[in-house]
């Protein structure tokens, strides 16, 4: 049975990046819910496919777009912070730049601003921080190993901040290193200046699922449209080159964010969103179902012979009874996950 809901319903949620894939399907689940969403986004035309997308559905009142361009900049969510009663930190640099001077600083200095200000707005009474597996672990092929909640990527963090010269190589590292010591500074901005609110982080890994708009790269997801619809050789040699991980369902990861929000009993938690282990053959196979199962059956993609395997396991128990209370019957298969991303 669901506890009852530590913010009301029809109050006032600020979502960054609402434009992002996550934070899309974040916002769709809350406006589901019966709550009003405040997003953010760093381009005026972002703002209007997102209301393309709720206002219909949802009424122009439930859904409303601010303009935040820099996250880093003192004082960047002062004004759309006022009013909210809960706070879901998407946002992000998702540039894979390997210089982690371009990218780090700004991270954590765009958290210690939404930090700072909700700690400030005395409405404010749960914060969610979107962080990531990789906050936790690489990705790590053939190497069996546990993650559970406690588990951190340090590793990722001394190669990011290693002398240059800043190569290509060193794109996902500083990624990873990024979104470490960004979650590291929400639970010592917690720790040391113990604000009102609650603060519980989610970890997803790789999301596949519905795409909500034509407009948006749909990041993880997108890719697998792509591959799909055959027309894009540098998505599929990325694919190709992706390491073994392991994937999680869009809508899973957004109901995370909810019960993150929303549960009385979620207070301080880590939420690990990894569905199950897979790669590029385990993709390539299910597609292939896919286009036989509705009517199709002429796609077929080359196998990787000896394609490396993600071993760890994962401690999702906790996730996935978060997930029952929505409805969910844990985690969503690869396969249906999959087949909402190519017919979207």
């Amino acid at each position: 049975m669901r506890q009852q809901a530590t913010i009301p319903k029809g109050s006032l949620v600020l979502v960054t990046g609402v434009n992002g894939y996550i934070a899309s399907h974040i916002a769709e689940q809350l406006l589901e819910h019966g709550y009003r969403v405040r997003g953010t986004v760093r381009d005026p035309y972002k703002a209007d496919y997102m209301h393309a997308v709720f206002d219909e559905k949802y009424g122009a009142d439930a859904f409303e777009v601010e303009i935040v361009r820099d996250m880093a900049a003192e004082g960047a969510f002062d004004e759309v912070m006022k009013g909210c009663a809960g706070v879901i930190h998407v946002a992000s640099d998702l540039t894979l730049n390997p210089d982690p001077h371009q990218v780090i600083p700004m991270v954590v200095s765009g958290v210690k601003n939404i930090l700072g200000a909700a700690a400030r707005n005395p409405c404010v009474k749960r914060f969610v921080y979107t962080s990531s597996s990789a906050a936790a672990t690489p990705p790590v092929a053939n190497k069996a190993f546990h993650v559970d909640a406690s588990t951190w990527n340090e590793a990722e963090v001394d190669v990011a901040w290693a002398p240059p010269p800043y190569t290509e190589e060193r794109r996902l590292a500083v990624y990873a290193a990024s979104k470490t010591l960004a979650e590291k500074e929400c639970w010592r901005f917690v720790a040391e200046e113990k604000p009102a609110f609650v603060l519980n982080a989610v970890l997803p890994n790789c999301n596949i699922g519905r795409i909500l708009s034509k407009a948006q790269p749909a990041s993880t997801g997108g890719w697998y449209k792509k591959m799909w619809d055959g027309d894009d050789a540098e998505t599929l040699k990325l694919l190709h080159q992706f390491p073994p991980q392991h994937y999680v369902n869009v809508t899973d990861t957004a109901l995370l964010h909810l019960a993150a929000l929303l549960e009385e009993d979620v207070v301080g938690e880590r939420l690990l969103a990894f569905a199950g282990p897979f790669n590029f053959n385990d993709t390539a196979d299910l597609l292939e179902k896919i286009d036989a199962d509705t009517g199709g059956g002429g796609r077929r993609w080359e196998r990787i012979k000896d394609a490396p395997k993600d071993l760890k396991t994962v401690d999702t128990e906790r996730a996935q009874e978060l997930l029952r209370r929505y409805g969910r019957p844990g985690f969503t298969g690869l396969e249906a996950s999959l087949k909402e991303a190519v017919e979207s």
